[in-house]
């Protein structure tokens, strides 16, 4: 059965992680993604273990289910090519500068002319009509500015950025959002536009949701910061014998969570009666909490709360994830065989859909201009003008991958 994006199709001038992960969604709900790489390609291709050059991991992970041509967009016929391929598509995603987009003929104006109905969405480091504009970005520039490596220096005594590009892959599902939205729209008025996602002013919408805090009220009623999170105390617990993630955070699982340890005497102690006195005092919280949760293993931590509704959880390394039983069960890790790079594993879409499931494995992650003779041909080239540009370097065709040595 079709996914729910089935028949849209979605033209992807992006590289890097944000672009291709966004597109990569759209794709595995049933959009026709067609990647349109430079010669040189999305430069992920050359990050992570790999089997053969311009295949490595990073790229296989956010690339799957697409179509890769290969157009060099300075030279006018390039550039033809992809106005050409509009003509036929619902979506248009990059993940340039603006100014470069007017500069190569490929902004919105130029891309309306030839299909008034086209979703146009950019997504770049800040909303082009601020001082910031014109600059560029990347995941740990974003992290800086928008507060989320000053977070850090409150918990580990200096900045420090996440080790996931939260500030890329957050952006990329606004990215998706934003043009679900406005297909939405266009199907219920026939209007296309123009969508704009910069990094920037998504990422301080995603962090303070929770820390504006006391800046919420103006006059502010205090300063910025969710004060539970702040504390230097959140982490997981340390047990005999590892760790364990437990919260008892609302009213009714704190009143379990003594019950359980055997320290109702807690429930009645005036920093912890309610969950509003308990994160008044979240160093306390957190302490007196610590101290119960090393008296035990985490097995034994485990069984105890098993069958209450206190949240508990190991704490799971990387490696961990290929084996949770949870996720062995549910069948998260699939098994792909890819045509050039063998047995591959990948993880399944995270939403189920009842009636239109989408699907990881309907297409292998492309080799470089695997699809560029087959795409142009779609958009009615004849043979003759498909050799010239290849002759001419304006598009490039894909050869068999080099193995790593």
């Amino acid at each position: 059965m079709a996914g729910p994006l089935s028949g849209v199709r979605v033209v992807e001038l992006t590289s890097v992680v944000l672009g291709p992960w966004a597109c990569q969604i759209l794709a595995d709900m049933g959009a026709d993604v067609v990647k349109i790489e430079a010669p040189g390609g999305d430069s992920n291709r050359q990050l992570g273990a790999s089997r053969h050059k311009g295949m490595a991991a990073l790229y296989l992970t956010c690339n799957r289910n697409k179509r890769s041509i290969v157009l060099d967009v300075k030279q006018p016929d390039a550039r033809q090519a992809v106005l050409d391929l509009v003509r036929t598509a619902d979506v248009f995603v990059h993940n340039n500068r603006p100014q470069v987009m007017t500069k190569l003929g490929l902004d919105y104006a130029a891309l309306k002319a030839v299909n008034p109905r086209i979703i146009y969405c950019g997504s770049y480091g800040y909303a082009r009509r601020g001082p910031y504009g014109s600059k560029g970005a990347l995941d740990d520039s974003i992290q800086s500015i928008a507060g989320v490596a000053m977070l850090n220096k409150l918990v580990l005594g200096e900045p420090r950025y996440l080790p996931t590009v939260v500030a890329d892959k957050t952006t990329a599902i606004t990215v998706v959002y934003g043009v679900l939205a406005a297909l939405f729209h266009r199907e219920r008025t026939g209007e296309g536009q123009e969508v704009e996602v910069p990094m920037f002013e998504t990422m301080v919408s995603f962090v303070m949701a929770e820390h504006l805090w006391g800046m919420t009220f103006e006059p502010p009623l205090g300063p910025p910061g969710y004060v539970r999170l702040m504390s230097q105390h959140r982490r997981p617990y340390r047990t005999q014998d590892g760790y364990v993630a437990i919260l008892p955070y609302m009213n009714a699982h704190w009143d379990v969570f003594c019950d359980v340890v055997g320290r109702t005497d807690l429930k009645e102690d005036p920093r912890f009666r309610t969950m509003a006195d308990r994160t008044r005092n979240i160093d306390d919280t957190y302490a007196e909490t610590a101290k119960i949760m090393a008296t035990r293993t985490t097995a034994e931590w485990l069984g105890l709360f098993a069958e209450t509704s206190v949240p508990i959880n190991r704490v799971n390394t990387l490696e961990d994830l290929a084996h949770d039983p949870h996720l062995v069960e549910t069948g998260f890790w699939k098994q792909v065989e890819h045509p050039t790079e063998g047995k591959l594993r990948t993880t399944a879409f995270p939403v189920n859909f009842s009636g239109t499931p989408a699907e990881v494995t309907r297409r292998h992650a492309p080799c470089l201009g695997e699809h560029t003779r087959e795409l142009l041909q779609e958009i009615g080239y004849p043979p003759e003008k498909i050799d010239s540009m290849l002759a001419s370097g304006a598009a490039l065709a894909a050869g068999v991958p080099v193995a790593e040595t």
